[in-house]
């Protein structure tokens, strides 16, 4: 209410449209940020109108889930840590917006083994891998400003920042040199909006493991121009043997580090939805990012306090036997009459074995160049589309493979890398092989005896 200036009577402003004409009819607008989210990974597999082959039983390379084939499952110790921890009722409410002092205490030990530095109040937990990616750029990136990201890489940082209107740049890895990134490319990214740089290893896609010089380099770079590193490392305890996996944050003196970890690949179960940032601080230059981080935490209100609950033991109780397992520590011979080339019947890992298979196999398809990687659980396998002239991109071409062959694996464009498909080594070896055998019999069905050029552009399916 406010009084007339003319009679002195008391006057609704609001009945009176002083603030703004009324709506009169429904007209409710999706928001620009529900529209700018995308995720090209998980659209192409929920809602893309592909059909299977009826005849043939579905083979999915495309979903990075290890639980999905069955072959892989948490060990009783970690079954049982949740078990009581949802017993105890203790864990059925809200925990504190970072995450309980017990969860936080337990990240930061089991860390500690590993040549870091932390406290518990260095932890930030959060809703999975994916929400620690996600509060991290938005901790530290404004819209207008960039973050560089690697090409190919994971499509969550696409998905972030397009939805923010944060500017994603991408740096290209080169297949040629087990992934690494082209540093001077990198660089010529970089100016005064630059706020970050992504690193991910080992690779979701590319299954690459970078040496610790590479990432002395990328360190070396960030230094230079006084960035700090976005790392997810959520992949750091699958590594193939003859590989070490560094984790960035130990390496660096004076850079920065936001590392982005969880419970989803190393302990089987990406269900829980728990991870978390670990602030790796150098010379106190993220303070503000840490109380942005702690504020930022209050929307979600905590992550999953059962899992929470349970985290002290799973670091605790877990037994050595199960990570040489999900390793394939406990080494299988592979029987030679199996294998393409004498020479790999050694003992290999249980990733590493199914790798080893799928690029052997692959290899001797005509028009496939796969790359075999070195951790993680994913491989990278280049199409020469010159010899399958009927598709006009990698979209075109894994379609095709479905309907025919049932055999899913995820196009190029969902990490912004066409001309590449992307198969996980999660599968069973008598599964990869079917899938395998499967993508021969298409090959060489639509392979072409004249080689048709596809009109390539320098920019990625990515904006």
């Amino acid at each position: 209410m406010s009084v007339s200036a003319q009679n002195g009577t008391k006057v609704d402003n609001e009945a009176n449209g002083v603030h703004g004409k009324k709506r009169r009819e429904w007209r409710v607008e999706v928001s620009r940020r529900a529209r700018q989210t995308y995720n090209p990974l998980r659209t192409i597999i929920e809602f893309m109108d592909i059909k299977p082959n009826p005849k043939k039983s579905l083979i999915p390379l495309s979903i990075g889930d290890p639980t999905v084939f069955g072959n892989l499952k948490a060990c009783p110790e970690i079954q049982n840590a949740v078990i009581q921890a949802a017993s105890d009722h203790s864990n059925n409410g809200y925990s504190q917006l970072i995450g309980s002092k017990a969860a936080r205490e337990a990240i930061a030990n089991h860390m500690n083994r590993a040549q870091h530095s932390i406290t518990p109040d260095d932890v930030y937990i959060v809703n999975g891998c994916s929400g620690a990616v996600e509060m991290s750029i938005v901790a530290l990136a404004n819209p207008g400003q960039n973050i560089l990201c690697p090409r190919p890489g994971y499509s969550i940082f696409q998905t972030v920042t397009q939805a923010l209107d944060i500017e994603m740049r991408q740096y290209n890895l080169l297949p040629d040199q087990k992934w690494e990134a082209d540093l001077k490319q990198m660089e010529s990214l970089i100016d005064e909006n630059t706020v970050a740089i992504v690193v991910i290893n080992p690779s979701n896609p590319c299954g690459s493991v970078f040496s610790r010089s590479h990432l002395e380099d990328v360190i070396a770079l960030a230094e230079k121009y006084f960035l700090p590193i976005i790392a997810d490392e959520i992949y750091e305890h699958i590594v193939f043997p003859g590989k070490k996996f560094y984790s960035l944050a130990p390496l660096s003196k004076n850079v920065p580090v936001l590392q982005c970890g969880g419970v989803s690949k190393r302990y089987l179960a990406p269900g829980w939805r728990l991870g978390w940032i670990v602030i790796n601080d150098r010379g106190g230059v993220l303070k503000d990012v840490k109380d942005g981080l702690a504020k930022l935490s209050g929307v979600p209100l905590c992550a999953n306090t059962v899992i929470q609950g349970a985290l002290p033991a799973i670091l605790k109780n877990t037994p050595q036997s199960f990570y040489d397992e999900v390793n394939g520590k406990l080494h299988v011979n592979i029987p030679k009459k199996k294998l393409r080339k004498p020479e790999t019947n050694k003992k290999k890992f249980f990733f590493q074995r199914t790798a080893t298979v799928a690029f052997e196999m692959l290899s001797e398809i005509e028009g496939m160049k796969p790359v075999m990687p070195e951790g993680a659980m994913y491989m990278m396998v280049g199409i020469d589309l010159t010899l399958f002239p009927e598709f006009k991109d990698g979209l075109a071409f894994i379609k095709a493979l479905v309907e025919e062959e049932s055999v899913f694996g995820l196009p190029g464009e969902c990490f912004c890398y066409p001309n590449y498909i992307r198969i996980v080594i999660t599968i069973p070896e008598e599964k990869m092989r079917e899938a395998c055998e499967r993508i021969g019999v298409f090959c060489a069905n639509h392979r072409s005896n004249t080689a048709v050029d596809h009109a390539d552009s320098d920019d990625p399916p990515c904006k």
